[in-house]
């Protein structure tokens, strides 16, 4: 049976709405927000949203310095700095030198946290075998 005009006009209509509602599906969407403006001028510029990563500041370093005494015996300077700094025995035997020559010496630079329960070792040692030996920690330069 033929389509009279009627017929004929809301079929194109509805073809034309067809077309129209494909060409909305491929524009690309505009986003509003805080950070973006409405405005039509930077049509088809795209950006890319990336992610920075924050950098990580290098913590402040700590000396471990051993101070001085004339009651706490050079062996047990050396063990302290065997058994907590990881010194070898030569090293330990220098720094030990140095120590009782100079008045004060550092055992090693650290993180503070790690400086710090270094010298809480150290004094924990010390007082548990009796000996006056100081250690304490300074912010290296």
């Amino acid at each position: 049976m033929p389509l009279n005009a009627e017929e004929k006009h809301g079929l194109k209509a509805e073809r034309d709405q067809a077309k129209n509602d494909d060409k909305l599906a491929l524009e690309p969407l505009k986003m509003a927000g805080p950070d973006r403006d409405n405005n039509d001028d930077r049509d088809g510029d795209t950006g890319l949203l990336t992610k920075t990563k924050p950098k990580t500041k290098k913590p402040s370093m700590y000396k471990v310095l051993l101070l001085n005494d004339d009651y706490t015996p050079m062996e047990f300077v050396v063990h302290v700095l065997q058994s907590i700094f990881n010194k070898g025995q030569e090293d330990a035997v220098t720094i030990m030198l140095h120590v009782h020559q100079k008045g004060v010496g550092v055992c090693g630079v650290y993180p503070y946290e790690i400086a710090e329960t270094k010298v809480t070792q150290v004094m924990d040692l010390a007082r548990m075998e009796q000996h006056p030996l100081q250690c304490t920690l300074e912010k290296d330069s």
